[in-house]
């Protein structure tokens, strides 16, 4: 557990004025320590600007600072993007959390530490890059969004006892949404930013399939896509719990993943098997197979993910219990 005291402060560091899943997550965190637990949290934005709370998130209100007070009493809460931890540099005495939102991003955001193991080597080594990162020693506890952080955290040899899950759930506006079952159509919906050069070869191969990306779309607008179409493929790498596939799920879409990331185990992403699929030029065909099959027998593979959905509806209520298991008052 950590420690709540009754001077406790708990700075959750994020990017101003950025919209994506992550800084929505990071937000609701505190957004909840603050209401339901009476913890006295705040957004820490990095960098300073007059006004750094995104508009999607203004709705939150949160209270936000451009730094934290240095005591041991007080919890910084960083995720793992290696421009956001180095705030951890500037503070010696707070205790540091670092919060695994993505496995991916860590490695992407840490090119320079890998390109340091090259020049000292000469070639690459297989080094595990968490036992030398000088920001994963500093830090005191780590959290983690999806089962796949976790399982990466293990077989880095991170102390267990140290690692505790607190996952997220999708804006409440997707749960209230009312879904016209009558009106879906044959449509599938896709993120161009994730797979898409998997995905330009699915849908190279099936013409006759209607496939619409998600470009530059408000919340209401994706929501209004995805309350239409049947179907929503992501073969994308899925660095952590991804947000869209459980927004397109709980609006009545049935899910189509790869298995890289969080989609290869059956806790992060849990659908049945047949409908996930090897990214693989050859394994093409059966995802049109799948894909027509949910179109002509709609209701019958919705209902095969009904326990998907009804795990989406619960994140919330389970996002609480989480958070009072890891966050205890002394």
């Amino acid at each position: 557990m950590i420690e709540i005291y009754k001077d406790t402060k708990v700075y959750i560091v994020a990017p101003a004025v950025a919209a994506t899943g992550g800084p929505e997550l990071l937000h609701q965190l505190a957004f909840e320590l603050r209401n339901q637990f009476n913890i006295d949290a705040y957004m820490f934005y990095i960098p300073y600007c007059e006004d750094p709370v995104h508009e999607e998130y203004k709705s939150y209100k949160v209270p936000y600072v451009f730094s934290a007070e240095d005591k041991k009493e007080n919890i910084l809460i960083v995720p793992e993007v290696k421009l956001l931890m180095e705030i951890m540099n500037q503070y010696q005495q707070i205790r540091k959390v670092i919060w695994w939102l993505s496995v991916d991003n860590y490695y992407s955001t840490r090119k320079g530490l890998i390109e340091e193991i090259f020049k000292k080597f000469g070639k690459f080594v297989n080094i595990d890059l968490l036992s030398i990162d000088p920001f994963v020693k500093a830090a005191d506890f780590h959290l983690v969004q999806s089962y796949y952080a976790y399982k990466h955290l293990l077989l880095n040899r991170l102390d267990k006892k140290k690692i505790f899950y607190l996952s997220d759930y999708i804006n409440q506006q997707f749960l209230t949404e009312y879904v016209d079952y009558s009106m879906k159509r044959d449509i599938v919906v896709f993120n161009p930013r994730k797979g898409f050069e998997f995905t330009k070869l699915l849908i190279d191969q099936a013409k006759e399939i209607e496939f619409v990306p998600i470009i530059n779309m408000s919340r209401q607008e994706v929501i209004d896509l995805l309350k239409k179409a049947k179907v929503y493929i992501d073969f994308g790498n899925h660095p952590g719990k991804d947000r869209i596939p459980r927004e397109a799920a709980i609006l009545g879409c049935c899910v189509i993943t790869g298995k890289k990331g969080s989609a290869g185990n059956s806790k992060d992403v849990p659908i049945p098997k047949e409908f996930k699929f090897d990214d693989r030029p050859d394994q093409i065909p059966f995802i049109i197979k799948k894909i027509k099959d949910c179109f002509t027998n709609y209701e019958e593979n919705l209902e095969k993910q009904s326990e998907y959905r009804k795990i989406i509806a619960s994140e919330r209520e389970r996002f609480l219990e989480d958070i009072s298991k890891i966050f205890v008052r002394v």
